[in-house]
């Protein structure tokens, strides 16, 4: 049997209802997301239905929405069939006030530098994870970095000169 995003759909549509929802195929990939309270409910199932059989963890990352109040962290899950060669992507959104969610390592053991990457760089806290910290940052900072929080250059310096930086000003 073929294994189309339609019956994807159609298989967690009957086993978690109306909690898997905004089903999308952005570029041919089926999207869709889940309460993050289910997040390994959903991979779980994912992972031993015989007829889904997604059982590789190709990437986890996060997204900032400073715009989405209650929604502004995705966590974004791309798993892969590799025998039928089907890819999806599975989200879930939190807070950032609470940026907490159940680690996968128990399911997928290449989540494990993925959270500690995703926790790094966004703050998301993932619960239960066998050793969550920083992993190309240092300990010492006290922020994270990838989040939309920050302003960018500012543009009214006048500690720097943009001519030693190839920007403007007369060439010699």
């Amino acid at each position: 049997m073929e294994l189309t995003n339609e019956y994807i759909k159609q298989r967690l549509a009957d086993q978690f209802g109306d909690k898997v929802v905004n089903f999308e195929e952005p570029y041919g990939m089926f999207t869709f997301e889940a309460p993050k309270e289910d997040n390994l409910k959903v991979l779980q199932f994912l992972f031993d239905d015989e007829e889904l059989q997604f059982r590789f963890l190709t990437d986890l990352c996060a997204v900032h929405y400073p715009d989405q109040e209650g929604r502004e962290l995705a966590i974004v899950y791309h798993l892969h069939n590799l025998v039928k060669n089907v890819r999806i992507r599975f989200k879930v959104f939190t807070n950032i006030q609470e940026p907490d969610i159940f680690t996968a390592t128990n399911i997928f053991s290449t989540a494990n530098w993925m959270e500690r990457e995703t926790y790094d760089f966004f703050g998301v806290n993932f619960i239960g994870h066998p050793n969550l910290k920083r992993i190309l940052n240092v300990d010492e900072m006290d922020y994270f970095p990838m989040r939309k929080e920050f302003p960018l250059e500012d543009q009214t310096r006048i500690d720097k000169d943009d001519e030693m930086f190839g920007r403007g000003g007369s060439i010699i």
